[in-house]
């Protein structure tokens, strides 16, 4: 049996035993390299990857393969190969975040040579208490002396690579933006995990269930999108139809009824220019949210000096903000007016930039919570709160 088939039988095993993680690991993308020791997640983009050495693979148990596997998931999910150069020694890092995981992972599946906490007795490592909290105490006592199977272990690391996490060495180099990106794509990736695994009636693991949460957290809305849009947009320029199951056709007996359904169309203009920061960006997509579900159709226009995108919101895509640059509201009002298919213009935005001309009648100007109201723009204006 070749590698490949092997990985795919123990991914099947995983999602029987755990449902989340045995559906994580079947969204990576698999690579084989002799040229590793054992296995390791690497860089794959803006994303990350499992890479795995064939024989090594080969050469274990099914239970030690689960193991393994479970392993790295738990690395990505805990975010370790994103934050380990923020620590200075990154032999003491290895330990400890391999400390951290092995914890969720039971010891039938941990292969020979798995740290766990009972491995330092002189520590008194707390369970469960974070990578940082392992860190601080491997660092304190590597300075004093006082753990002899810490300096054993240190020296052996000298001269074998089994905890070296090499494939990690790309995500160390990366910008802080380019870790902003990988960290984005993880974090929609178990987004996405968790949700095909409630529907599968599986559950999130404990280890992770806080994390899953604070991912798919929304601010309530700062303002009452729904009543003040219901009075604001005026009329529809989207009609479709709606089958009813329990009411016939007048006409066609044998086929259900129609029901005509109006739908707006509200183009919302995103200032991304410089002098709008992180936390106004991060306001503006959850109000946007919450437009989006008062069942409007929302195209966000992303704007700086000029149109950088425009799509339709959807609220499970995680958004790249792409501008920057200096701030004009005209290349946004043109677009509305070019297009004609919008019944509003909303604009969220700091205000900083001079009126545009020919601005629809129908435009709100949706100042973020810590700017000023720019009061000579044309049209309604508010500010959040």
């Amino acid at each position: 049996m070749v590698v490949q088939d092997q990985l795919a039988k123990t991914s099947k095993n995983l999602i029987f035993k755990e449902p989340f993680y045995g559906l994580f690991l079947i969204g990576l993308n698999k690579e084989y390299k002799k040229t590793i020791p054992t296995a390791g997640v690497s860089q794959n983009g803006i994303g990350v990857q499992l890479t795995v050495n064939p024989d090594f693979f080969s050469g274990l148990s099914e239970d030690h393969r689960v193991g393994l596997l479970k392993h790295e998931l738990l690395h990505i999910s805990f975010g370790h190969l994103i934050v380990r150069d923020l620590y200075a020694d990154k032999k003491l890092f290895n330990i400890a975040a391999d400390l951290e995981i092995n914890q969720y992972i039971e010891s039938k599946y941990l292969p020979e040579g798995g740290l766990t906490l009972d491995q330092f007795p002189e520590l008194s490592l707390p369970e469960r208490a974070g990578t940082k909290v392992y860190y601080d105490a491997l660092e304190q006592a590597q300075e004093d002396g006082s753990c002899p199977n810490l300096n054993n272990l240190l020296d052996r690391m000298n001269g074998d690579t089994e905890y070296d996490h090499a494939t990690w060495d790309d995500f160390d180099e990366l910008s802080d933006a380019e870790k902003k990106l990988v960290e984005k794509q993880i974090e929609h990736q178990l987004k996405d995990t968790a949700e095909i695994t409630e529907k599968r009636q599986g559950h999130i693991p404990g280890e992770l269930a806080d994390l899953i949460e604070r991912l798919r957290h929304i601010e309530p809305a700062k303002f009452d999108w729904k009543g003040y849009l219901r009075r604001f947009v005026g009329n529809s320029s989207i009609v479709y139809t709606k089958k009813l199951r329990r009411k016939y056709n007048k006409r066609y007996s044998e086929n259900p009824g129609l029901k005509l359904k109006f739908k707006n169309h509200i183009c919302v203009g995103v200032d991304t220019s410089g002098s709008v920061n992180n936390d106004e960006l991060k306001e503006f997509m959850n109000e946007l949210t919450h437009m989006h579900k008062t069942g409007h159709k929302i195209t966000v226009v992303q704007c700086d000096t000029r149109v950088n995108s425009v799509e339709d919101f959807n609220p499970k895509k995680d958004w790249e903000i792409k501008g920057r640059g200096g701030t004009s509201f005209q290349p946004v009002v043109d677009h509305y007016n070019k297009y004609g298919h919008y019944t509003a213009l909303i604009y969220l935005t700091d205000g900083e930039a001079y009126s545009p001309d020919n601005c629809p009648k129908n435009t709100l100007w949706v100042h973020s919570s810590i700017s000023d109201i720019n009061e000579k723009l044309p049209g309604k204006k508010i500010k959040l709160n």
